[in-house]
């Protein structure tokens, strides 16, 4: 064989490499962005770069996939369901004391589903794993929930925190009780 075909063979191998490796790199993150939505651009844009952002996610999948998470039973679920109706009723006479209990309701299916509740930031990572698509609810309405709790929230900025919740408590409510991989 003469050199210039050695040559050739060599680009083409490391051509092919090359392309292998693209796929693969482009692959993961196509998996990334479908399984943690508007999260992943978040995630981007607070990180040095992309390298590090998807690091980040995937550290993420590996924390919540040794988490133990588990549906709710139909008795809970109910029990759930009657308490976010309280809070509504609540909101009517004090809308503050609702957002707060919003929260905490929140926080307790959080808990009762399996997620750690031991800070927002980590909560926020927990959840952007399967809802990453609903957590913008969440950092909306906590927000509000802060401010509320030194009455810098209008009732209208609080009932707007209450539909928030509800997003990410529907949500929690009832992905349990569907196979892990079919949502939609």
């Amino acid at each position: 064989m003469s050199t210039t075909v050695i040559v050739i063979i060599a680009v083409v191998v490391v051509l092919l490499v090359c392309a292998v490796a693209a796929w693969v790199a482009t692959s993961r993150r196509r998996k990334l962005r479908e399984r943690f939505g508007p999260e992943y651009e978040r995630a981007v844009e607070t990180k040095d770069g992309r390298r590090d952002a998807e690091r980040e996610l995937r550290e993420r999948e590996e924390r919540h996939d040794a988490l133990d998470l588990r549906p709710l039973s139909e008795a809970v679920r109910d029990r759930y369901t009657q308490d976010w109706t309280k809070v509504q009723e609540t909101f009517v006479d004090r809308p503050e004391d609702a957002v707060h209990a919003a929260d905490q309701l929140v926080s307790s299916l959080m808990s009762d589903r399996g997620y750690p509740t031991e800070g927002y930031e980590q909560q926020l990572k927990d959840l952007s794993v399967e809802h990453g698509r609903t957590l913008e609810h969440y950092r909306v309405a906590h927000e509000i929930n802060g401010r509320s709790s030194s009455h810098q929230a209008t009732t209208e900025e609080l009932r707007g925190a209450m539909v928030h919740y509800r997003a990410l408590f529907d949500e929690l409510l009832h992905d349990g009780d569907r196979p892990r991989g079919s949502q939609t």
